[in-house]
């Protein structure tokens, strides 16, 4: 039987027990990769840390300042290192959703700390890991979910597209200033799907015409696979070149 690419990977996956994350979590966990997950709520955290067995759990909440730095230890604490951050967990802002005339400061804040703040501050206390995975020749790679609300401007959307906009800037520049260092970025729009947070903004969304979670994760677990194959390649090209040499 082949192995998977992401066999002994070592991934991080932010609001790991609902929706999307908690696809990914199970998904990347039936590849046969180490899955560290990070959420809220500690009931949930240990239900879905008891369901997918050998998955790690830490509960925090990633738009807290103060709860970053012990997550990043738990999580390379729990792996051994890291070599895939999926930067998931997101925040609508106001719900529900409201103009950005309507729309209260605090809303505004707390879409920017989950879906900016967070992921910007969890990636640079993960960097030394994910540094390290590239010296390993493991392929490291940063995976921001984004939307299309990042570009296209949406009535009443405002916060969470002003907010996914900047994390989609975010990870362009990453990818730039990161490439000499080996790790790359990328993010990926998984497009509507129903999840718990889409039914919190879109009231009445026919749930039928919405994709699964599960065939989301699918997708992007198959793009992390790719960047994996792509980097081997690279390697045994280079390799090539030398013994040529």
């Amino acid at each position: 039987m082949t192995l998977s690419l992401l066999h002994g990977r070592r991934v991080a996956i932010t609001g790991g027990t609902s929706g999307l994350g908690l696809a990914l979590v199970r998904e990347l966990h039936r590849r046969g990769a180490a899955v560290a997950f990070v959420a809220r709520t500690a009931d949930r955290v240990h239900a879905v840390a008891a369901d997918v067995a050998g998955s790690c759990g830490i509960v925090g909440d990633v738009s807290r300042k103060e709860d970053i730095y012990p997550m990043a230890m738990q999580i390379t604490a729990a792996l051994g290192g890291l070599d895939v951050l999926v930067n998931n967990a997101s925040s609508l802002g106001p719900v529900p959703l409201r103009p950005l005339a309507d729309t209260d400061c605090e809303d505004l804040e707390a879409a920017l700390a989950t879906n900016v703040l967070g992921p910007f501050r969890l990636t640079r206390a993960l960097l030394g890991a994910l540094a390290a995975s590239a010296r390993e020749a493991r392929a490291p790679l940063i995976v921001d979910i984004s939307s299309d609300a990042a570009e296209t401007p949406y009535p009443t959307w405002g916060a969470y597209g002003a907010s996914k906009a900047a994390q989609r800037h975010l990870s362009r520049i990453w990818r730039e200033e990161l490439v000499g260092l080996g790790i790359d970025a990328v993010a990926v729009d998984p497009g509507d799907m129903d999840t718990p947070l889409h039914a919190l903004a879109v009231l009445d969304a026919d749930r039928a015409a919405l994709k699964r979670p599960e065939a989301a994760a699918a997708e992007i677990v198959a793009l992390i696979e790719a960047r994996v194959r792509a980097a081997a390649g690279a390697r045994e090209r280079a390799a090539g070149v030398a013994v040529a040499r």
